[in-house]
């Protein structure tokens, strides 16, 4: 089955809601199965759970169907996604354009081409959908 992971903050941002909706589209064009992601950071207090996480996307785009909601920690974001990404044997990932530019410098800091695209399909071999 196709898997697409989005990954998300929490609360809901304008930003989120439409990667989300993005992804949302995404997974119904290819009958895949969605990976809602929240990455609750080691060094910040907040503590998101799966509970408040499917209620605030249930709230926002009402109840949907091949779901997974999953909340992971670590301390840096793009490595935690990255890290669920390889797990998942994702197909697509939705990012937002914010979060593409701080990819890129992710990815810059590793190797000499900051195209997180490219990057990101030659090392995980998954597309990367930037929404927004």
């Amino acid at each position: 089955m196709t898997r697409v992971v989005v990954p998300v903050r929490y609360p809901l941002s304008d930003h989120s809601r439409q990667t989300l909706e993005t992804a949302i589209d995404l997974a119904g064009e290819h009958d895949a199965e969605l990976t809602v992601l929240h990455v609750n950071l080691y060094q910040n207090d907040g503590r998101v759970t799966r509970r408040e996480l499917r209620r605030a996307v249930g709230r926002a785009f009402g109840q949907l169907e091949n779901v997974r909601y999953v909340v992971r920690s670590g301390f840096l974001v793009e490595e935690t996604i990255l890290d669920e990404v390889i797990g998942e044997d994702a197909d697509y990932v939705v990012i937002g354009r914010k979060q593409a530019s701080r990819w890129r410098q992710m990815v810059r800091s590793l190797v000499d081409d900051p195209d997180v695209e490219s990057f990101l399909r030659e090392k995980l071999d998954a597309q990367v959908v930037t929404a927004g």
